[in-house]
């Protein structure tokens, strides 16, 4: 499985810049392993008003059941939003909190 480079925090950096891409090749190598990681507790945007409003979630893992959506945490930016759960699943994976300007 893709290790991902703690020290590369250009390429967060370039996520954070462009959230949707196009990204560069390293980049998506990071983007790919995040999305691919297992679900149960994986973090995900759930969108509570349309364009305008999205809460931070966590897939249960198991088909069937209820997504545990955080009502404390609310986006009214989608960049933001994205760069939030960008870091979260940095963190998740590497075990390092992202420390970016």
């Amino acid at each position: 499985m893709y290790e991902i480079d703690t020290k590369r925090t250009d390429l967060a950096l370039e996520f954070k810049k462009n959230p949707w891409g196009p990204h560069s090749a390293e980049l998506q190598r990071i983007l790919n392993r995040m999305r691919w990681e297992p679900l149960k507790g994986k973090h995900v945007l759930v969108c509570t008003k349309p364009h305008q409003e999205w809460k931070l979630a966590e897939l249960p893992g198991e088909r069937g059941k209820p997504v545990k959506v955080h009502e404390d945490v609310v986006f009214t930016n989608l960049e933001a939003a994205e760069w939030d759960i960008f870091k979260r699943r940095w963190k998740r994976i590497t075990g390092q909190d992202l420390r970016v300007e």
